[in-house]
């Protein structure tokens, strides 16, 4: 650009190079700018009157999309919409902010994975709200209602959109913290759709404008064959907020807190795990001969030792004890099969779920050994006992009356009544909070027959005293092996749990 040794070389050349080099400078900056980066196009979704524009800067990489529209919710939507078609499983991944600290509070920017650019279509997106709330939404069939689920944690944040399959899960992460799971939703979306960032003004006469910085799209591909991931989390029971333990790429269930807080306990792989409440690295557990464990396994009220159920090779369900440190555990049951899930608080007695004559029903029987007491009579499944903390009550789920229930009686067996009302769900595992408040449980969709793996489920909270009616805590793809045992912390705060997903094989 700049031949100082031509000896023909003017001033009127030198003018000319230096205007060829300061195009060269901004020509690259120019195009960006009314590029759209690694998107294909635009839309006026549902043809907002103000319409929007996007833009793209390279030297920063940041995309400014601005837009109006009504909202983004119930039967149908209006925004501007930055998209590119997209196949197959995916992860979306952004930081945002609105230019302008004021406008309404539910101006809505982020996300969002949809079958087609109709008004009405389904969709699932991650959105950031004015005030800084933010929220996976999502519309499961064209003119279906919107439905959503809120995140506690609020902007600034990293979201993360993720699909696998038809499974979609919201990820936040905020500086210098756990990553939390806000939902995983199951949504049938066509394989190919469009994905890209949104912008709602929720105000159709206004036009609001976003940021977008750290944009990453990455198609993951389709896939035939798919492998259990595994989330262990913990959750707060009053605020829903759900922070990831450890996720991995194997099968792992049902964790159980240590009386002492300091770790959770899982299964995988027929052994047992520890790992620390705050996360590392997980470390097996000597159980001598038992390596086909379960996922029905606890903690003594001390903390000394461990309730397994164990099956030996060729023979069914028993239930042991083994020290917490380790050893070779101790035969409790002498039947099988037999299934633990819970402990008196004085650690004198083990109740469980055990099938004699064709039947399931609860059984109780000293931690010492000795003679099993049957506890249930009524025909169908009786399962999940667990004592409440002041050793009075025993919970256990029933379908006796023909949908699963949760249930409670007493210690001997006497006034068995049902403790939750008839509603669109089937209930299993309850757990009472060490404090007593509060129990959490496993609910299906009523028409699950049992407790399977890889199923929509939910788990709700209610409180012992029955003077609230159970509510949603957490949304979640898993079943078997998310909740089996108890698993809530001392202080009555927290419990874990594992969510599941089918990601993409190799």
């Amino acid at each position: 650009m700049w031949p100082p040794k031509t000896p023909s070389f003017s001033f009127d050349t030198a003018m000319r190079y230096a205007s060829l080099l300061i195009v060269a400078l901004i020509l690259p900056s120019c195009v960006s700018e009314h590029s759209l980066g690694i998107f294909e196009g635009t839309a006026n979704v549902g043809e907002p009157a103000l319409g929007g524009e996007a833009s793209y800067d390279a030297r920063t990489r940041t995309y400014t999309v601005t837009g109006s529209g009504e909202d983004i919710y119930g039967t149908r939507d209006e925004f501007y919409y930055v998209w590119s078609r997209v196949e197959g499983d995916l992860s979306l991944v952004a930081e945002l902010e609105f230019a302008e600290s004021d406008g309404h509070d539910y101006r809505k920017a982020g996300w969002m994975i949809r079958s087609s650019l109709e008004d009405d279509a389904p969709y699932v997106d991650a959105l950031v709200h004015g005030d800084g709330l933010i929220a996976l939404q999502y519309r499961t069939k064209p003119g279906g209602e919107t439905h959503e689920v809120l995140s506690v944690a609020r902007a600034p944040a990293t979201i993360r959109l993720e699909r696998t399959g038809d499974l979609f899960t919201l990820y936040v992460q905020k500086l210098d913290e756990r990553t939390r799971v806000v939902a995983n939703v199951t949504v049938p979306l066509p394989d190919s759709t469009y994905a890209g960032l949104v912008m709602c003004a929720h105000n159709a006469s206004v036009q609001e404008t976003a940021y977008f910085r750290k944009v990453e799209l990455s198609e993951l591909g389709l896939f035939d064959e798919r492998v259990t991931e595994s989330t262990l989390e913990i959750i707060d029971s009053q605020t829903g907020d759900r922070q990831i333990v450890r996720q991995a790429v194997e099968h792992f269930e049902a964790p159980n807190w240590s009386p002492d807080s300091l770790e959770l306990v899982y299964n995988s792989g027929g052994l047992l795990y520890r790992i620390p409440v705050g996360g590392g690295a997980p470390e097996v557990i000597d159980t001598g001969f038992a390596n086909r464990c379960i996922n029905d396994h606890g903690f003594m009220p001390d903390g000394s030792e461990l309730i397994i159920s164990h099956s030996p090779e060729g023979g069914s369900s028993m239930i042991y004890v083994v020290p917490s440190e380790g050893s070779v555990p101790r035969q409790v049951t002498p039947l099988g099969p037999s299934y633990w899930h819970g402990v008196s608080p004085d650690g004198d007695t083990l109740v469980y779920c055990a099938r004699r004559n064709g039947e399931y029903d609860v059984y109780a029987i000293p931690t010492a050994g000795g003679i099993e007491v049957r506890l249930t009579t009524a025909p169908g499944l009786d399962d999940g006992p667990e004592y409440s903390p002041d050793g009075e009550t025993i919970y256990f789920n029933s379908g006796r009356t023909g949908q699963m229930k949760i249930w409670r009686m007493d210690v001997d067996g006497g006034n068995q009544m049902q403790v939750n009302p008839d509603d669109e769900y089937g209930d299993w595992f309850p757990h009472p909070s060490p404090d007593g408040q509060w129990i959490v449980f496993l609910s299906y969709d009523r028409s699950v027959v049992g407790h399977p793996p890889n199923n929509n489920v939910w788990l709700r909270i209610m409180p012992t005293d029955g003077s609230e009616p159970p509510r949603v805590i957490a949304t979640l793809f898993g079943g078997q092996g998310t909740i089996n045992v108890p698993s809530w912390s001392p202080d009555s705060r927290h419990f874990a749990f594992v969510s599941y997903r089918l990601v993409g094989g190799e």
